[in-house]
């Protein structure tokens, strides 16, 4: 595959998952691909998460828009709402909630929309 410096390859299924520490403290049984999101910038863009069974995120409250479609397995938000497989999420900006997966769970999720601080 050709090379180019205007764009950039993630293959979230053979690349390497980083220590999942975007609530704050590294949550060891979660990992994370930043594949737009700048987590040293504004905060925005997309990622993949991979949880493995058991898996649950810290309680956070969104500064900007939230989506998120779940690629394998499943999650299970805060409200007991189940979602499978091909389920699309977006939370406002605002929200509070968490989520959790008995099963293990992997998504691709975008920040969008925060402010810088």
């Amino acid at each position: 595959m050709a090379e180019r410096s205007d764009r950039k390859i993630v293959n979230i299924f053979e690349d390497e998952f980083l220590p999942y520490d975007m609530e704050g403290p590294v949550q060891e049984d979660m990992g994370y691909i930043a594949l737009s999101y700048d987590k040293d910038g504004d905060a925005n863009g997309a990622y993949a998460i991979k949880m493995e069974p058991g898996a649950a995120t810290i309680a956070h409250v969104h500064g900007g828009n939230e989506d998120y479609l779940i690629v394998q397995g499943e999650l299970i938000e805060s409200d007991g709402t189940v979602l499978k497989p091909g389920d699309f999420v977006h939370y406002e900006p605002g929200t509070y909630h968490n989520s959790r997966t008995e099963t293990g769970c992997l998504l691709i999720g975008v920040d969008w929309g925060k402010k810088p601080a």
